[in-house]
């Protein structure tokens, strides 16, 4: 009865491994070229979407330093760099989108506020990765 035992743990634990080696495999690197600083373009997004369910499961808060972006893990922390004034802003990928093509990052609208990206609504931005 002991030699089951000490098998199945074994199992387990060799099975635990194989997983955690194939989800990492699976890990997307092609995020790496945001630590150096990359160009997309942003837009913003506010009132018809405040107060209602990010894809996080988080309340939209129009007014938080917030943003949407198709791939990368909530909880990701991006630095925003607009080029035209060198301002910028710390948001936290709370939701899925832009769903808009040719587009790829959406910013809350405090957010675009505070780098001046309102007026324009579409502009070319850097975004760095926080660590």
């Amino acid at each position: 009865m002991n030699n089951n035992i000490l098998d199945n743990r074994v199992l387990i634990n060799l099975f635990l491994i194989l997983s955690i080696l194939f989800l990492y495999s699976c890990a997307s690197t092609h995020h790496s070229n945001y630590q150096k600083g990359k160009y997309v373009v942003a837009s913003w997004y506010g009132k018809k979407f405040n107060g209602k369910q990010t894809a996080s499961g988080e309340r939209f808060d129009m007014y938080a330093m917030t943003c949407a972006h198709k791939t990368l893990p909530f909880g990701t922390k991006l630095r925003v760099i607009n080029p035209d004034n060198n301002k910028s802003v710390i948001v936290i990928v709370n939701d899925r989108g832009p769903f808009v093509r040719g587009r790829d990052l959406d910013l809350s609208y405090g957010a675009a506020k505070k780098i001046a990206i309102l007026k324009q609504g579409v502009e070319r931005v850097k975004i760095e990765l926080i660590p």
